[in-house]
């Protein structure tokens, strides 16, 4: 600027004031390009029911997913990368709140009518970092409760997202198998028609409503278990849902309907920091790839919607990139759950699987103890800060939070279970979780170093035949070396009395003596 070479006697006094205005916006303009750089864009894509190698980048052998590889290649490839729970509501409520979901009683799968499972005064991710300038969004799966319990869908529903810290929400209430099938934006639910309200329960059918039993003729896809209630596009779903005819979404629709929420939120949220929790759908059931990607796979639906579901991030990196804003964000890529084939409708899952193993070289899967059920993909990518590479470190979804705190500057010191690890996620340490007491249909094991114990549950299923995935209980305790024994075959209890003892006295300790008296859940 010229001005202080200027007499301001020879100045009018508007020029002053004009150049003072110019000096101000300069400075202003600064000020916001230094605080994005010092506060990059978050982004958490979430992916649902993704295995651990249901990736190529993770050994995966039948299935191509060259952008997720390219954005693991990129940046941080963990392979011991943990969610909270075996399943998809205590997995977000740990993700979401630093907390263990064992911790509440209610973390548990729920129906689409269940009331906010996260409570408003609670920390969250989101209002962590609004209260650190950002601006907070999430597009996609909600699944943790609406309302206060009793919602009308034909009203502004709330408490929900919105009133946990993010300040746009376009969502979809619980699960695409779920009723009701409609999406929501900023808590009202989108193309209602007044006049064909929207009326939804979980206990019985409405008067004259088709279901998948009484209709099968009306079905484009067949239910093997549980879902046989409401037909929703030739889709027999769980729970009943009569009207909202406008506002029904299409599945083959729902991948591109929340790339181009998330594309859009991008770009009108670029020039200032902004968190967007990116929950995708898939490979969750029902699996309704877009035309588009029919066949893709080779493995039927659920390997046609891995590779759409690849797409969505290759063109959600693109956005950013064309945005110019790449380098300047963090990316988080993990899944809910480990896999599960056959989850509720015959979609051939089962029969096209060919060589390809869901969950890699890990023993379990969805709804299971065994380590398939919580060890999942995990990457960090942030460009020309984190360096390329593959870590070792025991880390966990539900240590976002404090990791984001400390990145950000926050000055909130209460995480309840999340711990700092960002210099893990950054790559800058190895250290990890020294242990993490996990959950799978309301119980729980311990991870410590490179063992995992899972205490007995006598009587306890030992086998989901519906889903035909192991669960995990024993009559007696179960010790894994996962380091030497991945696949957890070789039961080292008795071998190790010692250790077994170590890892008893720690998980009593974080998790308590009475961690038997659990009621086992139901799955659907």
């Amino acid at each position: 600027m010229m001005i202080n070479k200027i007499s301001t006697m020879k100045f009018p006094v508007a020029c002053i004031a004009m150049l003072a205005l110019i000096g101000c916006g300069s400075a202003q303009k600064k000020h916001t390009e230094s605080v994005v750089k010092s506060k990059p864009n978050i982004i958490i894509i979430y992916a649902d029911d993704l295995g651990y190698g249901d990736l190529s980048v993770y050994g995966g052998i039948d299935l191509k997913t060259p952008n997720i590889d390219k954005l693991t290649k990129g940046g941080l490839m963990f392979t011991n990368g943990y969610a909270t729970s075996a399943t998809c509501t205590p997995s977000r409520y740990g993700l979401l709140t630093g907390t263990y979901p064992w911790r509440n009683s209610d973390a548990k799968i729920l129906p689409g009518t269940a009331p906010l499972l996260i409570g408003t005064e609670q920390m969250t991710i989101p209002k962590m970092l609004r209260e650190e300038g950002y601006d907070t969004g999430i597009v996609g799966k909600w699944h943790l409760g609406l309302g206060s319990g009793d919602v009308d869908w034909n009203k502004h529903i709330s408490p929900g997202p919105n009133e946990v810290g993010f300040d746009y929400s376009f969502i979809m209430a619980a699960t695409q198998d779920r009723v009701p099938t409609v999406f929501i934006r900023n808590g009202n639910v989108v193309g209602l028609d007044p006049k064909d309200p929207i009326e939804v329960s979980y206990k019985k059918n409405f008067p004259g409503e088709p279901t998948a039993i009484d209709h099968p003729e009306m079905l484009k896809m067949k239910w093997h278990h549980g879902h046989n209630q409401s037909i929703v596009n030739g889709i027999p779903r769980i729970g009943y849902m009569k009207g909202g005819a406008t506002a029904k979404w299409h599945d083959e629709d729902m991948a591109d309907t929340f790339l181009e929420e998330a594309k859009n939120y991008v770009g009108t949220h670029k020039n200032k920091p902004f968190f967007m929790y990116y929950a995708i759908q898939q490979p969750h059931v029902p699996r309704t790839p877009s035309p588009r990607f029919v066949g893709a796979s080779g493995l039927g639906p659920r390997g046609d919607v891995i590779i759409e579901a690849d797409w969505c991030v290759g063109e959600l990196m693109k956005k950013l990139e064309s945005e110019g804003i790449l380098d300047n964000t963090l990316i988080i890529f993990s899944s809910d759950n480990g896999p599960v084939l056959n989850d509720g409708y015959y979609d051939d899952a089962v029969e096209k699987l060919g060589n390809h193993k869901p969950a890699g070289p890990l023993r379990g899967g969805k709804y299971s103890l065994l380590d398939g059920g919580t060890r999942v993909p995990f990457v960090t990518y942030w460009k020309d800060h984190i360096k390329p590479g593959v870590s070792d470190a025991v880390v966990c979804q539900m240590d976002l939070l404090a990791s984001l705190a400390s990145m950000v500057g926050s000055k909130e010191t209460k995480f309840s279970d999340s711990q700092n690890l960002m210099n893990e996620f950054l790559g800058k340490s190895t250290v990890g979780r020294k242990s993490l007491v996990l959950e799978a249909n309301a119980k729980t094991l311990l991870r410590k170093g490179d063992w995992i114990m899972i205490p007995p549950y006598k009587g306890a299923s030992k086998m989901n035949t519906e889903v035909n995935i192991e669960m995990g209980p024993d009559d007696d305790y179960q010790l894994y070396n996962t380091k030497k024994d991945i696949g957890q075959q070789n039961n080292v209890a008795k071998q190790f009395p010692d250790k077994l003892k170590e890892m008893k006295e720690t998980f009593e300790k974080l998790r308590g003596t009475d961690y038997q008296n659990v009621k086992e859940l139901k799955l659907q």
